[in-house]
This record gives structure tokens, C-alpha cells and sequence, in this order.
């Protein structure tokens, strides 16, 4: 994203802080930085730290940390002090290591004062590394967590979440020398899985691969009136494969698509809603998913195939809603075909075919149940050495460029995940997690006793609770604290833990195109020119589906059928009667059907949709009944029109 208008759109919009732009001397020792690191990271994968996945923890939380504060802040050279902040999170962060790390280990629950202030000093920076990359919310987060666990005591004994408190050693304790604080799995996830796929996606996209992928998105649809929107849609999809942030896709998206909107008639909204539900619509997407969803494989102990799988009819359900919308607003107003200077398709592909063989390997390769971090590795050697093809002389200066822009690209998600485990091991400290999902639940109950009505009311409150937090904190961060305090509700209630991972997964996600702020609309906003409120609009009008088909994994049993969890056949009927509740979805936001659909057919469409998203046979009946009526209505209603013309 060489365009600097568009690179400020993305700083200005994305949920994550801008680093720097240093002068050229620091950014060369950032470079340096990076590539050592990239190579500590790869010999971790093929030659594991004897020690065990914590040691290496350490190690790799003391290198990174540091370079947070030099890569962030204000100014074109880091000052004296960031200099002496990065010096002390290396030493505090090494510091288990400093006097022998299986005596660290023997003293935990029993730390020496020493242990307690460098664990203290390295709270700190964590937040304040969370804070420069991400913004004040999670560390405010974070210190009320705190606060709760010291002066938990102190709440009335009558209150669900009050508990007998903590002392601070024993804080610190937890987040320094416990599995589930700094060192847990959001951190293990990071350093393992995230930095890898941010290294491969740096690969790609220093090889040409976004621009393949615009390419053969432009080549592959030509002139017609609805292939502007084609276009879009299935170039944010390949995109997503080489950005892991929903506002970045669209900026890079709509850089290059939108004038070909324009020129197709798209109103500036409708293309900004477009261009924000493309590239949110990636992070949804198998291959390569969220960072959340490693995490998701982590906490559940599957492969991350098997999230990649339970992604696979979410995804088609959402891109149909996506074409269906396309399909209606080309005709609702009248777009326009458009000469599209691209090459034949056939030329695109056998210039960078290779960059589909990358993301098949991963898939091939997690089947033949290789390690995903392994997978992901000799998917980008893959990758790289095809590039030699068109790129022989400058090939070793854009690898190593790769791996130090992959490595830094995953400072951000770092911090987070570090600073996340001050939430989990609060939560597991003081058993919150529990009393929260009780209170959800009683809540509910009040005002029903009827258990499906329960788990309805439980399932939208969660949604929104997601949905609300997501706005304040990044996705990763979001998906880590709904799983530890609204997922036991769900789990209470009888809804399976895949079911209830992939339902907080997609809510955290969309919270970058949730109403107010809607990261992504207000970025493609910017870009078109568009009004913001509008935008956002149309982002949830092409949406909508990946909001409520939600809802279907955890309502009923069947629900697990849309996870392809179950029987082929129970998978193909729930996704028959998903896909027919989308195409009512689509008459009621399009407000098109076989012509233009009045408020009666929408609103038969709306009845339609909801029944039809309740999988249960006598439901979807029902919801069919409607469809069939709404149609009857439109095709009566339409032909009247046409007598009285």
C-alpha cells in the first residue's frame, strides 16, 4: 500500500494504531530486528526449544516487546526514553531466564519480591505496548480486571461476582509464572500460528499476489453490468489471503475497484457498503480465517482444519448473500457494464497460478494432519521459490524483506495476546467467567421460563455483548473475552463448544461493520466520498446474513449441520434451507425480486427468513410458505403494474 492517501485511510480507520515512519537508519535496525526474529521463529517450528513451548514464550516476548516501543510512537526517530522502555522490557521480559528458569518455575505461587516488581514492570509495558498499537480501551480493560480481582472482597457476599479477593503478589503470580496469564494460549497462538501466517501473507503480497488477485478477479467476470460488483466481491476474498484486517482489504480494495464502480453507476454508498462487506467477508473465510480461529483451535483441542471446515457453509451462505445483493442493486439502479482494461483471463492465471497453489498446499497439507505452523512454512517456501521465476534478481532482498515486514506486521496481535492474559487468568482466578454467564442466563429467565425462548433471548444478548465489545477492543481481544465470560452461558444452556466458538468468532468479527463505528464502512467511506451513516447501511444490508445465520448454529440441535458437524445430509438440507433464508434476506434489504419488490413481499421475505433460519423441519416448512407467497404476491402485484402501464 504504497499510495500514502490510502495507507492514512487505514491508519485513521483500523482497529489498530499506525507505527511509525522512521528515517532510514532505524527503520534498517528494525529491519535487522525482524529478520533475526523471523529466523528464531522458523527454528522454532522444525528445532523446538528442549525446554518446552514456555521457555520459548519468554524468549519471544522479550524480543518483540522491546521493538513495540521503538516501531510506535510519535516522531520519525525514537526518543531517549522509548530507548530505555525497550531496554527494560527485554530485561523484565528475560528475566525468568536470568537466574534459571526451572527455579523461576519452582516458585510459582511463593514469588520473590523481585519476581513480584519484574512481573509488575512488565505489566506495565505490556499495557502500555497494548496501548500504542491498539488504543486506550484494552488496557483499561485490563486495570478494571485488576481492580476487580484485589477488591473483589470487598463486594457484597449477595452479589454473584463478588469473591474473597486476591493479593497482588498472587496477581502477579498468575500473570507472570501461570499458564494462563502473559505465556498462555493467546500469546502461544501469536507466536506460533500468527506470525507465521503474517510472514506468508507478507510473502505473497511481496511477490504480486494482491495484484494477481485483482487481476484475475477484473479477468474473470469482463463486461457486464452486474461484474463491477462480481469483481469486488471476489477480489476481497483473495485479498483477505494476504491481510489479516478487514479495513485494510477494503482501503486496498477499494483503491483499485472503485472507480470501476463508479463508472458501472454505483452510488457512492452502495459501492462503499460493497467494498466493506468484501473485505470483512475474507476474515470469515477458509483458508486463511482470523487470528481468533487459531485460537478457537487451541482452546478446543481440534486441528485448525477442522475450524477451517466448520467455516466452509458459513462462507458460501455469506457470499450469497453478498451476489444476491450484487444481483439486485445492478438492476435496482441500472448499472452500467464496464470496459475493463485487463488481460484474458487464461494470461492471468499462468503468470500466477503458483500464488493458488500456496493456499492449496495449506489445506493438502493440514489433511495429511501435518502441523498447521509446519503447513503454513512450506507453504510460503512453496510460494517463494515459484516467484523465482519473475523475479531472479531481487528474490533474496523481497524474502528477507518478507519475513522482517511479516514478523513486524504482528506486533499489534502480540501485545494484545499478551495483555489478554490478564483477563483470562482474572477470570480463572476468580471464577467471573462463570458468575457473568449465570447472570446472562437469569437474565433471560426473567423473563421467560420457557427453556428455547431462554436460549433465544440468551443467544441475541450474547450477540449483542459480543457485538458491543468488539466495537471497544480488536477482534482478537474480543473473541478471547466473550469466550471466558458469555461462552459458559451458551455451554450452559446446551449448546456444543464449536457451536458456541464459531458463533463468538463471526460476532467478533463483524464488530468492524457494527453500527456506530463500523471500522471498515467509515474506511471505504472515506475512500468513496460516500456519507458515513449511509455506508454503513449498505455494509449491513450485504451483511446480513453473516449476522443471523449466527443464530442458527446455536438455536437447535441442527444448527451443527451448518458446521458440517454431522451427517453429509443433514449439512446439504440445513444449507438448502439457510441459502433460501438468505435469498429472502436479500429480497428484503434489495427490495428486489424478479423486478422491484414492494414493503408486502418484503415483509413476507423478512417472516420468511427467520423461519427458515430455524432449522427444524415444521419451521422451515412454515418459512418456505412464506417465500412462496411473498413470490405469488410480487408476480401479481408486478403483472397489475404492468396492465395499468
Amino acid at each position: 500500500m504504497a499510495n500514502p492517501d490510502l495507507a492514512r485511510i487505514v491508519a485513521e480507520h483500523d482497529e489498530e494504531m499506525p507505527s511509525r515512519s522512521l528515517s532510514p537508519r532505524w527503520e534498517r535496525t528494525l529491519w535487522i530486528a525482524g529478520l533475526l526474529i523471523a529466523f528464531l521463529v522458523l527454528k522454532q517450528v522444525f528445532f523446538p526449544f528442549a525446554k518446552g513451548s514456555q521457555y520459548y514464550l519468554i524468549i519471544f516476548l522479550a524480543v518483540t516487546l522491546p521493538l513495540v516501543f521503538l516501531a510506535y510512537g510519535r516522531g520519525h526517530t525514537p526518543p531517549w526514553w522509548d530507548w530505555v522502555l525497550a531496554g527494560l522490557a527485554f530485561v523484565v521480559g528475560a528475566y525468568p531466564l536470568f537466574g534459571g528458569y526451572d527455579e523461576f518455575l519452582n516458585r510459582q505461587g511463593q514469588l520473590t519480591t523481585l519476581d513480584v516488581i519484574a512481573g509488575s514492570v512488565l505489566l506495565v509495558l505490556i499495557l502500555e505496548a497494548c496501548r500504542r498499537t491498539t488504543g486506550w480501551v484494552l488496557p483499561v480493560v485490563c486495570l478494571a480486571f485488576i481492580a476487580y480481582a484485589y477488591y473483589g472482597g470487598f463486594l457484597p457476599p449477595s452479589w454473584s461476582v463478588s469473591h474473597s479477593g486476591v493479593d497482588f503478589p498472587q496477581i502477579i503470580n498468575g500473570f507472570f509464572n501461570d499458564g494462563s496469564g502473559f505465556y498462555g494460549t493467546p500469546l502461544d497462538v501469536a507466536a506460533t500460528y500468527i506470525v507465521l501466517f503474517t510472514i506468508y501473507g507478507a510473502v505473497l503480497n511481496a511477490f504480486g499476489a494482491g495484484k494477481f488477485f485483482v487481476d484475475i478477479s477484473f479477468a474473470a467476470f469482463r463486461k457486464s453490468r452486474t461484474a463491477p460488483g462480481r469483481t469486488a466481491a471476489t477480489a476481497g476474498f483473495l485479498l483477505g489471503t494476504v491481510s489479516g484486517s478487514g479495513t485494510a482489504t477494503t482501503v486496498s480494495l477499494g483503491a483499485v475497484t472503485w472507480p470501476m464502480l463508479q463508472k458501472a453507476g454505483y452510488p457512492k454508498e452502495n459501492a462503499g457498503g460493497l467494498l466493506a462487506a468484501s473485505g470483512i467477508g475474507a476474515i470469515l473465510s477458509p483458508p486463511t480465517l482470523g487470528a481468533a480461529a487459531f485460537i478457537i483451535a487451541e482452546y478446543l483441542e481440534v486441528s485448525y482444519l477442522s475450524v477451517l471446515v466448520w467455516a466452509i457453509i458459513p462462507t458460501l451462505l455469506y457470499y450469497l448473500g453478498i451476489a444476491l445483493a450484487v444481483e439486485a442493486d445492478a438492476r435496482r439502479f441500472g448499472a452500467r457494464p464496464v470496459d475493463v482494461d485487463a488481460p484474458r483471463f487464461f494470461d492471468v492465471l499462468k503468470l500466477g497460478w503458483y500464488h493458488f497453489l500456496s493456499l492449496g498446499i495449506i489445506i493438502v497439507f493440514l489433511a495429511l494432519d501435518i502441523p498447521v505452523y509446519k503447513a503454513v512454512v512450506y507453504a510460503t517456501g512453496v510460494a517463494a521459490l515459484f516467484a523465482l521465476i519473475n523475479h531472479r534478481r531481487e528474490w533474496l532482498r523481497l524474502i528477507a524483506d518478507a519475513l522482517s515486514v511479516g514478523v513486524r506486521s504482528a506486533f499489534p496481535v502480540i501485545a494484545v495476546c499478551a495483555a489478554a492474559g490478564v483477563v483470562t487468568s482474572t477470570i480463572t482466578k476468580t471464577g467471573l467467567g462463570q458468575a457473568l454467564a449465570g447472570s446472562l442466563v437469569d437474565l433471560a429467565s426473567l423473563l421467560t421460563s420457557e427453556p428455547v425462548v431462554v436460549l433465544m433471548l440468551t443467544a441475541v444478548l450474547a450477540a449483542v455483548a459480543v457485538s458491543v465489545l468488539g466495537l471497544a477492543v480488536p477482534v482478537t481481544a474480543s473473541f478471547i473475552i466473550s469466550w471466558v465470560v458469555i461462552g459458559p452461558a451458551l455451554i450452559t444452556l446446551g449448546v456444543e463448544p464449536a457451536e458456541t466458538a464459531m458463533f463468538i468468532f463471526y460476532y467478533a468479527v463483524l464488530s468492524e461493520v457494527t453500527p456506530p463505528t463500523a471500522l471498515a464502512a467509515v474506511a471505504a467511506a472515506a475512500l468513496t466520498g460516500g456519507d458515513v451513516m449511509k455506508t454503513m447501511w449498505q455494509t449491513w444490508k450485504y451483511t446480513l446474513p453473516a449476522f443471523l445465520v449466527p443464530l442458527a448454529f446455536v438455536l437447535t440441535d441442527a444448527g451443527s449441520a451448518l458446521l458440517l458437524r454431522g451427517p453429509l445430509l443433514d449439512s446439504v438440507w440445513a444449507f438448502g434451507a439457510s441459502a433460501l433464508g438468505v435469498a429472502a434476506l436479500a429480497v428484503l434489504t434489495g427490495g428486489w425480486l424478479f423486478g422491484p419488490a414492494r414493503w408486502p413481499e418484503r415483509a413476507l421475505c423478512a417472516v420468511a427468513a427467520l423461519f427458515l433460519l430455524y432449522l427444524q423441519p415444521l419451521t422451515i416448512a412454515i418459512g418456505a410458505g412464506f417465500l412462496v407467497v411473498a413470490v405469488a404476491v410480487h408476480l401479481v402485484t408486478r403483472g397489475r403494474v404492468r396492465e395499468a402501464a
